[in-house]
């Protein structure tokens, strides 16, 4: 699957950010969203920075997405994250009604869609209409060697640790069906 110039740029941005929170003591996640070329919110963590363990890129950016879009345009975006959300922002990204999800590096053990498969599952939808929307459309792959270079630059022996027991992997490009998950 090829990525549009729109894709490898937002993650490019997305990398950005990862590493300008690395630098500021947090660690190196990134998010955008976007409409289109358009960037409507971005973030880094502020998990460190706030002793809060909710503080995710991803939620941040949700966030303040609302704030600029309303909920309702929210369903125009695509929410671009360097590393696959886990299943706390999955479930936030679900009840936004993001309508598409990019990322470059899969999260076996953690990731709210290899793991717990929240960004894919039909059901949530169809059991809880009020609060979930359907599954976004999901792609992931984009920059992928970059998104592993700015966690290596960050901590070389711990994205080590981190490639090694499989935490983040270089996921086969390409956009997931999340009906044969």
């Amino acid at each position: 699957m090829e990525f549009s110039a729109i894709d490898r740029t937002m993650m490019a941005r997305c990398i950005e950010l990862a590493r300008s929170g690395a630098a500021e003591g947090e660690h190196p996640f990134g998010s955008v969203i976007a409409n289109g070329a358009d960037i409507i919110a971005e973030a880094s963590n502020w998990t460190v920075r706030n002793r809060d363990e909710s503080r995710h890129a991803e939620i941040l950016a949700i966030a303040e997405a609302r704030k600029v879009l309303g909920d309702s345009a929210l369903a125009r975006c695509t929410l671009y994250s360097i590393i696959e959300p886990c299943a706390m922002c999955s479930f936030c990204i679900r009840a936004a009604g993001i309508r598409r999800v990019v990322f470059a590096l899969s999260s076996p053990h953690l990731g709210g869609l290899s793991k717990w498969n929240i960004l894919g599952d039909r059901g949530l939808s169809r059991r809880i209409p009020c609060l979930f929307r359907g599954p976004p459309d999901v792609a992931h792959g984009v920059l992928a060697d970059e998104a592993m270079q700015a966690w290596s630059d960050w901590r070389p022996l711990a994205t080590r640790a981190i490639r090694l027991f499989g935490f983040f992997v270089k996921p086969k490009v390409g956009k997931i069906d999340a009906d044969r998950l």
